[in-house]
């Protein structure tokens, strides 16, 4: 197993960040990892996502949606050919502070046999890929 995990202050409330953050069709105009997001965007429902790790080709993954709760957290999981060689569960969290703030949270657990063949690029380019997406996200929403 290995996880990663960033997050970022945004000056700005959930409401805000999240109205951003779900307009999907927006990505290609601010998200410099997550190029694409189709799809029906609710708990069991298959989706197709472009990501684009800084240093490499894109990649088109199909997760299915395990969490939804607008304003709070979006949650898939994502397979390399089939369970059990290298899955993914992404997840975003959006944690509201007492001060108008909100932590941004981005994290993945990787599970599989495949996994340590790929720790490098993970703690390269995929945490590069979470760094620029939640900088570009903060950037975003507080020039709004």
């Amino acid at each position: 197993m290995k996880e990663l995990s960033t997050e970022i202050t945004i000056n700005a409330d959930a409401e805000k960040i999240w109205k951003v953050f779900s307009d999907f069709t927006s990505y290609p105009s601010w998200n410099p990892f997550i190029r694409s997001v189709s799809g029906k965007v609710q708990a069991g429902q298959k989706i197709t996502v472009v990501l684009h790790q800084p240093g490499m080709s894109p990649i088109t993954m199909k997760p299915e949606v395990l969490t939804f709760k607008p304003k709070r957290e979006l949650r898939w999981i994502g397979h390399l050919f089939v369970r059990g060689l290298f899955d993914g569960e992404h997840s975003f969290e959006l944690i509201q502070n007492d001060d108008g703030t909100t932590r941004f949270l981005q994290k993945e657990i990787f599970r599989g046999i495949l996994v340590p063949l790929f720790r490098k690029m993970l703690d390269h380019n995929t945490r590069k890929g979470f760094e620029l997406m939640n900088a570009k996200l903060k950037e975003y929403v507080e020039r709004a």
